[in-house]
């Protein structure tokens, strides 16, 4: 600055100081020249008053000076880039305070023009977002510097398969004064199948309007504008890889069990069911057994009547083992059990008065394929107890018949679990158990 002069006056020295202008961040000078115009020495104190006083400094603060003698001092002022030091004109106030003479104290005023200054801070977050068709980002925007600013912001993108859109678009921020801008980013197509596709894009801050406020174009920050803000987004595909390949996989076991298994499952648990239903073959010489009597030529012109009981047939006149004797035959009988999940029930067959059963074959369905538990007893003596899943037909032979007396029973009792999937490759109602005993139905009478 140029040098100010100075002009006296009785017993005060003289003082004379310019207007400045500084820009904060930087450093002004300005010089003031102290005269002393007293008849004695005096020395003087110097003291900078005022907004300004934080970042201003005087050099020397205090000189001595003969009678008529002069010296100059200089101002430094050094405001700090900061929000806090607003753009515009601010007082400057110097006091200078005789030592011999304290009434005589003044107190020069200047005006110190403070330059405006542009800076924003900008963050955006995430940097990576993944999505179906859009996805959400925040940006964190502050002005730091010294004026009043509205702000604006420009996406860019190297085709023009995004769409960007700003909440708020163009907010206006003091020195200072910070806040968090919605950006929302959306594709128009979707990506159905293949790997994730991923849209770079950038964001550019900058202020909008002129320096007064007048023209909406922009202006980006002094001196030279700040590289714009890198971000992505992933568009991930609506069906992911790995689940088209668990479709397709299923697909597959779906047509395998359709054209291989289920065939083979359905033919089997057929046999089984037709071999537990159907009967054994009658010896030579004996009668097929029948439900109800009939007359059975005996050998010297004699008949007998039928065996008792359900399926009972007769056969030739024959003595039985242990002193039985009469009548005798082969004979099956077929114990049904249907019954719901978690219900226990119980089938029976009993042998006819005056008979004997003597069982040599015995075969369990499950045909269903049902969960739970089987036993079966030929009177007082439980046979097996089995669990239902471990098989589909289960099949028992004696050489030696188990006989079962007159007015005994034949028991099958079934809990079940869990009703099991037919052939029909839909699961069950209920349980469905199947027991078929075969063997001699004997009279006991003579």
């Amino acid at each position: 600055m140029t040098p100010s002069a100075a002009s006296s006056g009785p017993g005060a020295p003289g003082l004379d100081i310019p207007a400045v202008t500084v820009t904060p961040g930087e450093i002004a000078t300005t010089t003031l020249t102290v005269r002393n115009d007293s008849d004695i020495v005096e020395a003087y104190n110097l003291e900078v008053v005022g907004d300004c006083a934080p970042w201003t400094t005087v050099e020397p603060a205090r000189v001595s000076l003969y009678p008529g003698t002069s010296e100059t001092v200089t101002l430094r002022l050094a405001p700090p880039r900061s929000p806090e030091i607003r753009a515009g004109d601010k007082p400057l106030g110097v006091r200078v305070l005789p030592t011999e003479h304290p009434e005589s104290v003044r107190v020069l005023e200047t005006t110190v023009h403070i330059e405006a200054f542009h800076e924003l801070q900008t963050e955006l977050a995430p940097r990576r977002r993944r999505g179906w068709l859009r996805g959400r980002y925040k940006l964190a925007v502050r002005n730091q510097g010294n004026t009043p600013v509205q702000v604006g912001f420009t996406p860019g993108q190297a085709g023009e398969e995004l769409g960007f859109a700003f909440t708020p678009a163009q907010p206006k921020l003091e020195p200072g004064e910070s806040t968090e801008v919605g950006l929302r980013v959306r594709t128009a197509k979707p990506v159905w199948f293949g790997a994730p596709v991923v849209w770079p894009f950038t964001v550019d801050t900058a202020e909008t309007g002129d320096r007064d406020g007048d023209e909406e174009q922009p202006r980006w920050d002094e001196p030279a504008a700040r590289p714009p803000l890198d971000a992505e987004f992933v568009q991930i595909p609506i069906f992911p890889r790995w689940l088209l390949i668990l479709l397709a996989a299923l697909l597959a076991l779906l047509l395998a069990w359709f054209a291989l298994v289920r065939p083979v499952v359905k033919s089997a648990a057929k046999e089984a069911a037709e071999e537990a239903v159907q009967p054994r073959p009658t010896p030579a010489g004996e009668q097929t057994p029948g439900a109800g009597g009939g007359a059975n030529p005996q050998p010297g012109g004699q008949e007998s009547g039928a065996g008792a009981g359900s399926g009972g047939g007769g056969g030739e006149g024959a003595t039985g083992e242990g002193g039985v004797t009469g009548t005798s035959g082969q004979h099956s009988e077929t114990i049904d059990v249907e019954l719901a999940a978690g219900e226990t029930k119980t089938g029976t067959y009993k042998v006819p008065k005056d008979s004997v059963f003597g069982v040599t074959d015995a075969v369990v369905a499950n045909f269903q394929g049902d969960e739970g538990v089987l036993t079966f007893n030929f009177g007082d003596r439980k046979i097996t107890t089995i669990a239902l899943e471990t098989f589909r037909n289960q099949d028992y032979h004696w050489v030696t018949p188990i006989k079962i007396a007159e007015n005994d029973t034949v028991t099958i009792s079934v809990t079940c679990a869990k009703p099991g999937t037919p052939a029909t490759g839909r699961q069950a109602q209920g349980c469905h158990e199947v027991l078929n005993v075969s063997g001699i139905l004997s009279s006991t009478k003579p």
